[in-house]
C-alpha cells in the first residue's frame, strides 16, 4: 500500500494534552552560589504534546480529527545546545475533570482513539461508555493498570506500563523500544536506527497503528508499520510529528524488506 492509497479517515481523539517547551542554551560555568551549572538561555521551541502530538501525527496521515481534551499541562525541558542533552525537565501538571460524552456517538468516525496519560481527562467509565455505544474499532494508549476494563479495544502500552498492570486484556500490544513490539506472544521487530530521543515515539506508534489498521484491516501489518513510524520519530530530538516525506520513506522501507 502506498500513501496515495490512504482513504480519508475521520477520527475521534480523546485524551490528555500538554505543551512541550524546549529551552536551548549553553553551559559554560558553574554557579558561584551552588555547585550547579549556569544555563545561558538562547532560544525556545514549543510543540504540542501527549494526545495533541497524537493529533499532529494523525493529521500527517491526512485524517480529519475531532479532538476532545481537558486542561493542558506544560513540560519545560532545558537542553544543552552543544550536546543536545537534557539538563532538567520541569513539569507543571494539571489534573483535569474527567470528560463525558453523549451516549449517541455520531456514525461518521472510522475509529475512536484514546490517549490516556492519566492526567484526569480519561476515566475507566468513559471508555466503558464509549465501548458500549460505539461499534467501531477503539484504540487506547494508557497508563492505567486495570486493563481488563478495556476488553474489546486495542490497547497499546509500553514495557514499564506492562510490568505495572494489575489485569490484562486480549488485544494488548506492548512496545519495547528497540526490542520491537509484542502482540499475542509474537514479537514484531523495529528497524535498527540511531536514537536521538524517544520522547513522543509512543504517540507516533499509536497514530500509525490506527491509520494502517483502518486501511488494511490487518493488526499485524499495522504493528509493523507503527514500529517503522516510531523508528522515524526517535531519530529526532524532542516531540516530533511525521511529515509526508517520512510516511513515504516508511512505505518504501517496508516494501524493500518484503
Amino acid at each position: 500500500m502506498t500513501t496515495q492509497q490512504h482513504k480519508k479517515l475521520n477520527i475521534l481523539l480523546i485524551g490528555d494534552s500538554c505543551i512541550d517547551e524546549y529551552q536551548y542554551g549553553l553551559i559554560e560555568r558553574l554557579s558561584p552560589e551552588a555547585p550547579v551549572p549556569v544555563f545561558q538561555f538562547l532560544r525556545k521551541e514549543i510543540k504540542p504534546g501527549m494526545a495533541a502530538n497524537v493529533k499532529a501525527n494523525l493529521e500527517a496521515f491526512g485524517c480529519n480529527v475531532n479532538f476532545l481534551t481537558g486542561e493542558t499541562s506544560t513540560k519545560t525541558r532545558l537542553i544543552d545546545s552543544r550536546s543536545k542533552q537534557h539538563i532538567v525537565r520541569i513539569d507543571n501538571d494539571v489534573i483535569s475533570t474527567p470528560l463525558s460524552i453523549d451516549s449517541e456517538i455520531p456514525g461518521i468516525y472510522d475509529a475512536i482513539v484514546v490517549s490516556d496519560y492519566n492526567k484526569g481527562t480519561v476515566s475507566y467509565e468513559l471508555v466503558e461508555d464509549i465501548r458500549q455505544h460505539y461499534p467501531g474499532p477503539i484504540f487506547i494508549d494508557t497508563k492505567k493498570t486495570d486493563l481488563a476494563r478495556f476488553e474489546g479495544c486495542y490497547v497499546k502500552i509500553n514495557s514499564l506500563e506492562n510490568s505495572l498492570a494489575k489485569t490484562l486484556c486480549t488485544d494488548l500490544i506492548v512496545t519495547m523500544g528497540k526490542q520491537g513490539a509484542v502482540y499475542n506472544e509474537i514479537t514484531y521487530p523495529t528497524p535498527n536506527v540511531e536514537v536521538a530521543d524517544v520522547c513522543g515515539a509512543g504517540d507516533t506508534f499509536l497514530a500509525a497503528l490506527v491509520c494502517s489498521f483502518l486501511n488494511t484491516q490487518d493488526i499485524e501489518q499495522a504493528i509493523t508499520f507503527a514500529n517503522h513510524a516510531a523508528g522515524k520519530t526517535v531519530q529526532h530530538s524532542g516531540v516530533y510529528a511525521l511529515t509526508e516525506q517520512d510516511i513515504t520513506d516508511i512505505y518504501e522501507s517496508i516494501n524493500n524488506r518484503s
